[in-house]
Formats: C-alpha cells, structure tokens, sequence
C-alpha cells in the first residue's frame, strides 16, 4: 500500500472519529438539557400518559310533576371488574369457590364457569376482567358484599366504575315537553323540552377520578375515593300533572287512532296561573304508530281556521262596528271576491239572515267574514291595529328553543293583497300555534287577564328554600271591555249549549263547556284537499278553572274531519274525566239561603258520618258529584238546579242506596 493510499484511510478514520465525538458531545449536550431544563415537561408528559384525571360527570338534577311524582330522573349504572394480580394466593385460594357460587346465583350462570373464569384470569395476571356491566345499584351492592370482593380494593381488586342514565319514570308520555340534553361528537348540544331550557340549573358539577393506564389500552382507579366529588344539580319541579296528562295523552292517541290522522297535540292551562297541567304531542310512524315526535303545540304554526273567528268577532265589537244583536245576510251561503275567489259556508245555501252571535256560534264563515271585510274594507289596519293590541302577533316568549313566530298580516306587508282582510276574518293567511291560540282563549276564560303559559313552579334542592320561583306573568291585563268579554262568553257557550250550535253534539247535561271548533283547509292549492280539526274552550263555562285545545292534522276524511267530529269529543272526555277525578269548589245554600262555599275534601264530617246532605239549589253536576261520594246511586230528573231530593238532610246513608233529585 502507497503512503498516499494510507493517508487518504487515515483521514478517513480521522474523520469518522470526528463525527462521532461531535455526535457523542451534541447526545451529552440534549441528555443535559432534558434532565435539567425540559425535565419537568417529560415527566409530566410521562405522567400524563399512564395516570390522569378523569371527569366525573355529576348527578343531574331531578324533575317533578306539581305532586312531587318524578317525570325525570338520573340512575346510576355500575360497571364491576377485577383486578386478579391483587389479591394475594392465599386469599384468592380462600374465597374462589364461594364467590364462584354466588357470582352464578346473581347471574344465573353454573359456578364452575365463573371458577374456571376467575383461575384463568388469575394465571393470565388480568388486572381488568369484566365481572358485569350495566349494573342497578342493588345488584352493584350485592357484589360489593361478596367475599374477597368486600376487602378494599388494594386487597381484593374490585373495580367499580358508575355512568349515569336519564331515566323517564313515566315512559314516553310527555316525552318531547320533558326533553333531553345531549351532545354529538363535535362537542355541541343539542338541547331539547325541559331538560335543555333549564340544563344550567340540572346538570351539576363535574367532579374528577385519578386512574392509571394498565396493559391494552385500559384505565384503572388508582384508589376508592374520588379527588373531587360531583356536584348534584339542582331539581325542577314543573307544573304537570300527572293524572291530567295522563288523561290527555291517552284521549288523544285513541282519537288519532280512530281517524289515522296524521299528527296532533292536546295542551290542558289553569286558568288563573297560566299553569300547564297537560301537553300531549302525537305524531304518526310509518306503521301506522303514534309518538312523542315533536312539540306541536309549541313550535308548529298553522293556519287556525274558525277558532279565529273568536279574535274578529272581539276586535268588531270592541270596534263598536256590529253589536252582537245585528243582522248579517250570509247571502245563499257564498261570497264572491275578484269575480273568482269564494268564500263558502258548510251548510250548502247558507243560513239566511242571521244575527251576528249566531253567525258565530253556526261559525257561518259568509256570515263573519261579510262582518269584518264590510266594516273594514276601506281602513284594514283598524281591523289588524285592533288584532296587534290583544298581542296577537307576539310570540309567548317561552322557556323552550323552538317556538313558532304567530304570522298577523299587516296592510303595509309587501304581500298584502285585497284578499288578505276578508281570509284573516275566518282565520286563513294568519299563523299560530296551538298553545299561542289557548292563550288567547284562556284569557276570555279568565276575565280578560292574558297570563303567560308557566311550565315551570320553583327550582330548588331537595329540603331547601327555592333558588328561584316562578310567579304568574301577564302579558297582557285587559284583551277587550268587560261588556265585549260578555258578549263573546255567551256566543262560545252557545256554541255547546244550543241545538245549533257547532259544537252541541258534545254537551253534557251535567257539565258545561264553552268553546269553539275549527275545520281548516291545509293544501288547499292542491287537488287533494287535508284538514286540521280543532276545539279550544274551557270548563265549568260559568266558573273556568281549565282550559284547553285539542289540535288533529289530516284525519282520514272518509272518516271524519269536521272539529266537532274530531277534536271536541277528546276535548270533552278529557275535561270530564279531569272534574270528575280532581276536588272541585261549589256554592251550597243553607238553611237561611245564604250561601257559603266549600270544597269536596273538606267535608270529612259528612263523608265520616256517612249523613245525606241537604243539595237543595245545588246545580246538578255539583250535588251528583257530592252524592256519589258518599257511595249513593243518584238519578236526576228534569235539568238545571236541584228543587227536590228524595232522602232527607240527616238520614243515614245505606249500602247501595238510590236517591232522586227533581231538577228545574
């Protein structure tokens, strides 16, 4: 080899030496940087990724139906595993076979299979064997009772790990109003009814659990007790009740059965407090099955037909333009407008001439609309003026995502056209909801008083003062005078009371109801013309304490689907059904005629006696009712108020004892 050959190896080697020193000295230099200077990170990184806290998400709050009865509530769920490296051989060896056994008791199982199960993770040194999941509490304790899984867990390698459920007590009744919480996999919320309005009071706080990652992925509590317990949320307690709704839900599926309507909803108010007691929302499945599809009665707005001939009738006579004793020609049943649009009555030829509280209560539409559109025609704002100061075109402002905008034309609309007045007078080209449309007629129920729907009593934890009440809201303290408010009430018990009237087929000889039905055209641009059916009223129409709509889209119209054929016989089951099932005030007179009032279950007197009470000049369903406690067999005879009872005040009332009661 020539010396230039071994000088150009040797320089070679040099500098191969050179670059590992330099690589040897940057190795020192990083080693150095991340003991001293980025040391913390690292361990913190290391830290993270083998022990970390997990969030704990805590026990939502609870909400109540007005009794106290739970519409939603949270259950935990427990997720039992062991850890089989624990327990040391002499305790695993002591307690196998009796946990084998009542492991197989508990799940039904042969005791040899949880044997064979538990030895084999104990030889594959399994520190996360699933022993059940989806646990009740009961069940979770049963377990935790067992031998060897009773020692703690650094003993006997018990697991326990809980989730909480949203659990409906009462299924899927009301199920849209009670609502639900949820967030998709983009981190945000769908919030829906009940549980999403008041989601910031219900959910709590979270809470946190120190676990350590262990082999395949799985992470294991590192020991028993959490390092921030959850936070419960705080309880609602609505105003639902539970029989009403019950009576609600089911008198509307079995309506919406028999006519294989499309959809529907049904919404049941106090009347002083705008309270909700009842709200049922139907819709139909593809099989034909009906559910709690969607809020209906909140976020639909549709077309209310002639329940708005309540709001015309009330802005004409508060207009001083008819007075309810006027004469309307209803012109041989049909009106002509732009020589092609008509207008037309139910009955074919009309009804002649007709006063206007009887074209009402007949809900003639020639009759109304020729009322509105002859007095208004050359000033229509008057007309809609009138209409925007009963706050008919506001929406309720309600505690739920989703409520529907009412639509009330204005003649300044870019759309207003010369049909706009005459089609609103008879409740077309106008939207609202049903619960916006019983507010309406709740406030005639209530003296004029317009009060806001309230879902919602207090919120408060369990045993303390309320972190916040909800009171009575009016939205508006007068819809129309005292002398129109008369006027109206008579026409909208007329309309079940008198032989003509729309809705006559559902009065009840001992019960009276005031209302109004509603038969709407919905695609009535199209060749196949639907409806939606509706009643809206209160009870006892001389004193209210309810009121209620019943609202059923597209019945099968071989079948029905006028609203008094279709909605009022549901609006009067439930309205008797919820008299006769809750505690009532009557005015009973004594001796002196003087009158003094009283309620069913204050009488324990009589009800412990078991005396027959004096019922003279009692209205009939008042003493019937009372009778009826006391276990009598009551016949009536005549109508109206009591002037004869069979058995006298005083007498001892007999098992099975029949009394008659002369009306007139």
């Amino acid at each position: 080899m020539s010396s230039v050959e071994t000088k150009t190896i040797m320089n070679r080697f040099y500098l191969v030496v050179l670059g590992m020193f330099v690589f040897a000295c940057l190795l020192v230099y990083k080693l150095v940087v991340i003991q001293f200077a980025e040391g913390d990170y690292y361990r913190d990184l290391a830290q993270q990724r083998t022990v970390k806290n997990f969030v704990l998400q805590p026990s939502r709050g609870n909400i109540y139906a007005d009794d106290e009865s739970l519409l939603a509530t949270t259950v935990p769920r427990y997720e039992i595993r062991w850890d089989a490296k624990v327990p040391s051989e002499k305790l695993f060896q002591k307690h196998k076979d009796s946990l084998a056994i009542l492991l197989g008791a508990l799940f039904e199982k042969p005791s040899s299979f949880y044997l064979q199960k538990l030895q084999r993770a104990r030889a594959k040194k399994n520190r996360y064997l699933l022993i059940g999941r989806n646990l009740n509490y009961s069940t979770y304790k049963k377990i935790k009772g067992f031998p060897l899984f009773s020692k703690s867990s650094m003993r006997g390698g018990l697991i326990v790990e809980s989730r909480l459920t949203r659990e409906n007590p009462i299924g899927k009744i009301a199920e849209r109003t009670i609502g639900y919480e949820q967030r998709d996999p983009s981190g945000n919320y769908l919030r829906v009814g009940l549980e999403g309005a008041y989601g910031q009071y219900l959910k709590g706080e979270n809470g946190r659990r120190l676990k350590q990652k262990i082999a395949n992925g799985q992470w294991k509590p590192i020991n028993d007790n959490n390092e921030k317990e959850p936070t419960e949320g705080y309880d609602v307690y609505t105003t639902i009740n539970i029989n009403m709704q019950d009576i609600a839900h089911h008198a509307l599926l079995a309506q919406l059965e028999k006519f294989e309507a499309d959809h529907g909803s049904v919404v049941v108010m106090e009347t002083k407090t705008g309270n909700i007691k009842a709200i049922s929302n139907l819709g139909r499945t593809s099989k034909g099955k009906y559910y709690e599809k969607l809020n209906y009665a909140i976020g639909e707005a549709h077309e209310p037909g002639s329940t708005f001939k309540l709001m015309a009738m009330i802005a004409a006579l508060e207009d001083k333009v008819i007075r309810a004793d006027d004469l309307v020609d209803t012109t041989g049943g049909e009106l002509t407008f732009y020589r092609k649009y008509k207008v037309r009555d139910s009955k074919k030829g009309g009804y002649g001439l007709l006063t206007a509280s009887k074209a009402f209560e007949l809900s003639s539409n020639t009759g109304i609309v020729k009322m509105i559109y002859d007095n208004y025609k050359n000033k229509p704002s008057k007309f809609v003026d009138r209409l925007y100061n009963m706050g008919l075109h506001k929406p309720l402002g309600l505690p739920f995502k989703g409520e529907a905008l009412p639509k009330i034309p204005y003649p300044t609309d870019a759309d207003w056209d010369g049909l706009d007045l005459p089609w609103m007078a008879f409740g077309y080209g106008v939207l609202m909801t049903p619960l916006q449309t019983l507010t309406f007629y709740n406030a005639v129920a209530n003296g004029g008083e317009m009060v806001k729907p309230k879902f919602i009593d207090r919120i408060s934890s369990f045993g303390e003062e309320p972190v916040k009440h909800f009171t009575k809201e009016v939205i508006n303290p007068s819809i129309c005078s005292k002398e129109t408010l008369k006027q109206v009430q008579k026409m909208m018990f007329n309309v079940v009371d008198k032989k003509w009237g729309t809705a006559h087929e559902i009065k009840d000889k001992n019960f009276s109801i005031a209302g109004k039905t509603g038969t709407c055209q919905v695609d009535y641009t199209k060749e196949e013309t639907q409806y939606v059916s509706s009643f809206v009223g209160y009870f006892p129409a001389e004193a209210p304490q309810y009121s209620c709509i019943v609202v059923i889209h597209r019945p099968n119209k071989n079948i029905g689907y006028y609203g008094a054929t279709v909605a009022a016989p549901v609006f009067k089951e439930i309205a008797l059904n919820i008299f006769n099932t809750t505690a009532q005030r009557v005015v009973v007179p004594n001796q002196n005629l003087a009158t003094k009032e009283f309620a069913f279950d204050k009488l324990e007197q009589t009800l412990v006696d078991q005396i027959i009470p004096n019922v003279m000049g009692m209205q009939a369903m008042d003493a019937l009712m009372l009778l009826e406690r006391l276990g009598l067999k009551v016949q009536l005879k005549g109508k109206g108020k009591v002037v004869r009872q069979s058995i006298k005040q005083g007498s001892k009332v007999k098992s099975n004892q029949q009394i008659l009661l002369e009306l007139s």
